[in-house]
């Protein structure tokens, strides 16, 4: 099981990553988009690369997972397996924007059991260890108390009129920091109803499980990390009050029964 000492030292490598891409982030770079039009940029394959070093000097027989690496499936027979996301919401760093972060997860027998997410642009870090609390700059954070549906705060640009009960917050670009605002009590729900990548959500996840969140996929069931696919449907986070209301909720909306049919 991890401890302290290992954190300090992943942290280390995300907040050298972090630096880096912050240093670049007012420069000219390389920028392209990647099969479904994600957008990807030199920046993103330059820190994954240096992620990729740092992390394997720390636990060289760990396995490896990563938005800008191709897929080793040898990580599936590995017990520790890094799960990164160099950098987690392009969008918002390709406009200049805050809303990014570089997200490193080690997942253990299919669970997170450490995370770091690095937030240069916003002067954020946040961590955790399986069975310790979450930490935002090294303060320990806690969700909200939140027990009704109605009124929570959602980070979104706007709500659709179904979920006008909902109170919109900021959104950064990064999923990750959205799920940290749940974790902190700057948000009380994030939910997203699409496929998506473990990379994006196994520190997020870990971060906002010890700070008391609820988490599960969209449809309310448990994350599984280090899949064949490592691929999850949706994502949901929430005050533990709310999170059966949010998932009774969302199983109603028609949208997930054709995406699952789609899948």
């Amino acid at each position: 099981m991890p401890d302290a000492a290992l954190l300090a030292r992943v942290a280390e490598a995300a907040a050298e990553a972090g630096a880096l891409a912050l240093a670049c982030a007012d420069k000219r770079v390389r920028r392209w988009e990647k099969a479904g039009g994600e957008p990807v940029c030199q920046v993103d394959l330059d820190v994954d690369r240096l992620l990729k070093q740092r992390l394997m000097e720390i636990d060289p027989e760990a396995g490896w997972l990563s938005e800008e690496s191709v897929d080793d499936k040898t990580r599936l027979a590995a017990e520790r397996v890094w799960v990164v996301d160099p950098i987690d919401g392009t969008r918002d760093y390709l406009r200049g924007r805050p809303g990014w972060a570089v997200s490193v997860a080690l997942v253990e027998h299919g669970r997170p059991v450490l995370a770091v997410l690095e937030a240069p642009a916003r002067g954020e870090r946040w961590t955790a260890i399986a069975g310790g609390s979450a930490r935002l700059n090294g303060e320990a954070i806690r969700v909200t108390p939140r027990d009704v549906l109605a009124g929570a705060r959602v980070p979104a640009d706007q709500l659709p009129r179904r979920d006008n009960d909902l109170v919109p917050v900021h959104k950064p670009n990064s999923i990750a920091l959205r799920m940290a605002l749940v974790a902190a009590g700057e948000a009380d729900l994030v939910a997203t109803m699409r496929w998506g990548h473990e990379w994006d959500i196994a520190a997020a996840a870990l971060i906002a499980a010890e700070a008391g969140a609820r988490v599960s996929d969209a449809l309310g069931a448990p994350l599984a990390f280090n899949t064949v696919d490592a691929e999850t449907f949706g994502i949901l986070v929430t005050a533990p009050g709310i999170h059966a209301a949010a998932v009774e909720r969302l199983s109603g909306y028609a949208a997930i029964a054709e995406r699952l049919a789609a899948r």
